[in-house]
């Protein structure tokens, strides 16, 4: 398998109706078990320069009902990834090497729903510190940082800080 070059691109108003595209086809197919389907990551604020891949957060009644619907997901065109490194997460990508959709699902009450959904929020809420953000994954890019491990450890010191503070906003609201 050859490696996935990373591009980031100017924000795509697009996004928003692929990932409520996605969010149907998902609640129409898993309707016993999501409970809410969210769109996170850098496509779901407006603006942003992201990677074009649509990153879902989906709530789950119960993660072992979900991996029982393996066939199904791949039949929607996932690819199960399990936890693929991160304890208590069901990992699903869609598109191959050109991917289109990333699927990450917790189980009601997990904390890392509010910790993805809080720095959404936060960085809707401060553009600034969003056109900063995208400043940051444009010059990863242009740095050559165009491959998975390098373009997430260039992030990844500004989500833990910036997370830290969105957390703390979030709480306060």
């Amino acid at each position: 398998m050859t490696n996935r070059v990373l591009e980031v691109v100017a924000y795509d108003p697009a996004w928003a109706r692929l990932f409520a595209d996605e969010q149907m086809l998902l609640a129409q197919s898993l309707t016993n078990v999501a409970l809410n389907i969210h769109h996170i990551g850098s496509t779901s604020v407006v603006g942003l320069a992201a990677k074009p891949v649509i990153d879902i957060l989906m709530e789950v009644t119960d993660l072992e009902a979900l991996d029982g619907k393996s066939r199904l997901m791949e039949a929607l065109g996932y690819e199960v990834k399990g936890e693929n490194g991160i304890a208590r997460r069901r990992y699903f990508q869609k598109g191959g090497n050109a991917r289109s959709h990333h699927l990450h699902a917790f189980k009601k009450g997990d904390e890392a729903l509010s910790r993805h959904l809080a720095f959404r929020d936060y960085l809707v809420a401060h553009p600034n510190i969003a056109q900063q953000y995208g400043a940051l994954k444009l010059g990863l890019i242009l740095a050559g940082h165009n491959s998975s491990e390098p373009y997430m450890q260039g992030k990844n010191d500004f989500i833990r800080h910036h997370e830290k503070l969105a957390l703390s906003w979030h709480a306060s609201r």
